[in-house]
């Protein structure tokens, strides 16, 4: 028989509300990180399967840093690049096979997305990754070896560039990429895939010697905008499927 009294759980209540609100940021960071990459698309085309759980959040506009202007996403997707490559099989998500060189043609994990046309910035504005004959307040540490001027080889052992200078991360001061002279022209090599010798002589492992000529090049000597940098890692990312033949191939 009732007695009329009405009790609270407090705990139980505190409990509940934490719950739903944990499972509401959950669903509400799932649909806030569609904002880029969605909808999916499956042979051109888009359903609501494409989209996910929950659908797509509404467009917002950002301000980009520096007055380089706006962005409203999700958004219209710039032009991809004409893909170079036809499915092994006729369902979904059937490996690609190149229909010419994987390597210029950005296929596989030599694929590079499409990205603006100018130079990562500093907070003050100034290009970010400048060679070193832009920027003499960065230098080579004495007790380091200094691959300026030396040879650089590829995975085949054949020598294929001359290093003649260095690009500086003015934001994380150390050293982005190495300028190679390849005998016509210059371009850039990722410091991350070479490997420097006490001798200060470069060896890269992802292409060979004479693929240095294809890697792709800069419209300014003195700057490399973030569309560029997307493609040179592309390049020797994928080289290492690509560079030799045996690579392709499965090793057990």
């Amino acid at each position: 028989m009732g007695t009329g009294e009405f009790y609270l759980d407090f705990a139980a209540i505190v409990f509940t509300v934490f719950c739903g609100a944990f499972v509401y940021l959950v669903l509400y960071l799932h649909k806030e990180g569609k904002r880029e990459g969605f909808p999916l698309r499956h042979d051109g085309r888009v359903d609501n399967y494409s989209t996910g759980v929950g659908g797509l959040p509404d467009p917002k506009t950002y301000k980009l840093a520096h007055g380089q202007g706006e962005r409203t996403v999700p958004g219209p997707m710039p032009d991809q690049y004409e893909l170079k490559a036809k499915p092994t099989h006729a369902h979904p998500g059937a490996p690609l096979e190149p229909t010419g060189d994987p390597m210029v043609d950005g296929v596989g994990p030599a694929a590079y997305s499409i990205r603006p046309e100018r130079p990562d910035l500093t907070v003050d504005g100034a290009p970010r990754i400048v060679p070193l004959r832009v920027d003499s307040d960065h230098k080579v540490h004495k007790n380091d070896p200094d691959p300026r001027g030396k040879a650089v080889y590829g995975c085949d052992g054949e020598r294929g560039a001359t290093v003649v200078d260095l690009w500086v991360d003015r934001a994380e001061p150390h050293f982005r990429y190495a300028e190679l002279d390849v005998g016509d022209r210059r371009v850039l090599l990722p410091m991350t895939l070479a490997r420097v010798k006490t001798d200060g002589s470069v060896h890269v492992k992802s292409i060979r010697g004479d693929q240095f000529k294809q890697v792709p090049g800069l419209a300014n000597p003195d700057q490399v905008t973030l569309q560029e940098e997307d493609k040179i890692v592309a390049f020797y990312g994928g080289g290492t499927m690509y560079a030799m033949p045996d690579r392709q191939g499965p090793w057990l």
